[in-house]
């Protein structure tokens, strides 16, 4: 099997549906063992049960990564069970707005789950880690590299998480804990489906068509896309890759960059 991941113990935040739910199941699919976090246990039932009816490893934590304690709690009760070896950051919350009509509490909402999150995630990761080395990859996105219009505070937000990326990377490479990050363009997830139904009930198959056509290539992305290059980065056939961005955009960045 290539990109084997047989006796590896993973984290998987926001695990429960669209991009993070592949990634379990992908990691899960390739021998991994997932420990799936999320905020709705009803989702991480779904999941969790997709990888066990597979013949995958997976267990289920209700679990707020915004909230520092819980998350050190959690991470240090399975690391006495056996070491983690993948660390994926992929919780977060989306925002529309500039800076003008984002409001105090949006901004921190927004903080407290995408940067926050990130953070308290590594932070309690990172020890278990520093015994054998390890992989950690986060979620960023293409609003950290290009201006995208209305996106003030997720774009800080996860240009926080590429930067981490870059930092973390460098801090521990003797310690043989590779760090990276994915930026996705836009991806088909429940989230888009949500976004059109609440805003556009009329005329949604006309929004989902003007909304994938913003990306050059013509379509959104697949969640099972991000999940393979997920993958491969957490495999030991990446062991050559740290302190590195992998946009998966469609051309997004390159060829449009709006």
């Amino acid at each position: 099997m290539k990109f084997n991941l047989e006796g590896k113990s993973a984290i998987i935040t926001g695990g429960g549906s669209g991009i993070g739910r592949a990634i379990a199941v992908a990691l899960a699919g390739n021998g991994a063992r997932v420990h799936i976090f999320d905020l709705k246990s009803d989702t991480v039932e779904e999941v969790v049960a997709t990888i066990q009816n597979a013949g995958g490893l997976a267990e289920k934590h209700t679990c707020n990564v915004a909230q520092h304690d819980e998350v050190v709690q959690l991470v240090n009760k399975i690391c006495k069970e056996k070491p983690i070896d993948i660390l994926v950051n992929n919780a977060g919350i989306a925002h529309i707005g500039n800076v003008e009509n984002t409001t105090e509490a949006d901004l921190d909402k927004i903080y407290s789950v995408n940067v926050k999150g990130v953070y308290n995630c590594i932070h309690a990761v990172i020890p278990c880690m520093k015994e054998k080395g390890g992989v950690i990859l986060n979620m960023a996105s293409v609003a950290a590299t290009v201006g995208i219009k209305d996106r003030f505070a997720y774009s800080m937000s996860k240009g926080a998480a590429l930067t981490m990326t870059y930092s973390v990377a460098k801090d521990y490479l003797e310690y043989g804990i590779r760090c990276n990050s994915i930026s996705p363009a836009r991806i088909h997830t429940p989230f888009v489906d949500g976004y059109l139904k609440r805003n556009f009930p009329d005329t949604i198959d006309e929004k989902f068509k003007e909304l994938s056509q913003t990306q050059p290539i013509g379509r959104m992305g697949k969640p099972a896309e991000v999940a393979n290059l997920a993958l491969y980065l957490c495999s030991d056939e990446a062991s050559f890759i740290t302190g590195t961005d992998f946009p998966i955009d469609g051309g997004f960045i390159k060829l449009n960059g709006d």
